[in-house]
């Protein structure tokens, strides 16, 4: 048998039950829609200022006018802007971020970073601009040379030769010197009269000239017989350029044109 004062206890019990899970749902509610919201922040956004060109006081004053922090994390290297600017930053302007959020900054350098000059001889001068570009150099000034190839001949860097590999700092100005094509003009040739076919190219390979016109007299019947040149044009002696072609008239050997015969 329940006694009544029973039935009273387990109804106070419940009552005082039911008080304390009020509480902490309320205090639940208040947390994390009142309280943690505002400590947070919540939906609270700012517009990242853009952080370039300002050196480290000026970056300090924005960052506490806006809201933000800053850090200085790298460093890097550009012409265009002050040495100990900032460069870049992250996250970038125009974000939108929370308060107190850090900009993550790139310092510009003083002195740019050294690049290694690439191997240019013997490049068109366009191709070279290329490769310069590309390699974050800049061609300077174009001087030309004797040559048969209109080439790069040397490269200069502050008045001296440099060869390639050499190390120079990013965005350093290289002077090319380049073959006009035309080659030197105090080349004497020598005599090809008497030799063979095979004689001739060997020769010319090692004058730096080439093979022009080869003539055969048309009364001459070459048929299984070996050639040997009678007559070269420009003669032995002249001079010539190199790259420039000889023309030689051939024939059997001791082959003597009719004209000649004649004197």
């Amino acid at each position: 048998m329940k006694l009544p004062y029973q039935d009273n206890k387990i109804g106070s019990l419940l009552k005082n039950i039911g008080i304390v899970v009020g509480l902490i749902l309320l205090l639940s509610i208040f947390y994390f829609y009142v309280y943690l919201p505002n400590a947070t922040n919540h939906n609270k956004l700012i517009t990242v200022p853009d952080f370039s060109g300002l050196d480290e006081p000026a970056l300090k004053q924005l960052a506490e006018q806006t809201s933000l922090r800053y850090s200085i994390e790298d460093s890097a290297y550009s012409a265009d802007i002050p040495p100990y600017t900032a460069l870049r930053q992250f996250p970038k302007a125009g974000t939108k971020v929370k308060e107190n959020r850090s900009v993550y900054i790139t310092i510009n350098r003083v002195t740019p970073p050294s690049m290694p000059i690439p191997d240019l001889i013997d490049r068109s001068l366009i191709n070279a601009e290329v490769v310069l570009k590309s390699n974050e150099l800049v061609k300077g000034k174009v001087y030309y040379e004797s040559s048969p190839f209109p080439t790069v001949t040397k490269m200069w860097y502050k008045g001296k030769v440099i060869n390639a590999g050499a190390r120079v700092p990013k965005g350093s100005i290289i002077d090319l010197v380049i073959g006009d094509g035309q080659g030197a003009s105090d080349l004497v040739i020598g005599t090809l009269v008497g030799d063979s076919y095979d004689q001739v190219i060997f020769k010319l390979n090692g004058w730096n000239l080439h093979l022009g016109n080869v003539q055969i007299p048309a009364e001459v019947d070459t048929t299984g017989i070996r050639l040997f040149v009678y007559k070269q044009q420009p003669e032995s002696g002249d001079s010539v350029r190199v790259g420039d072609p000889v023309s030689i008239w051939v024939g059997p050997k001791g082959y003597k044109p009719t004209d000649e015969i004649k004197k």
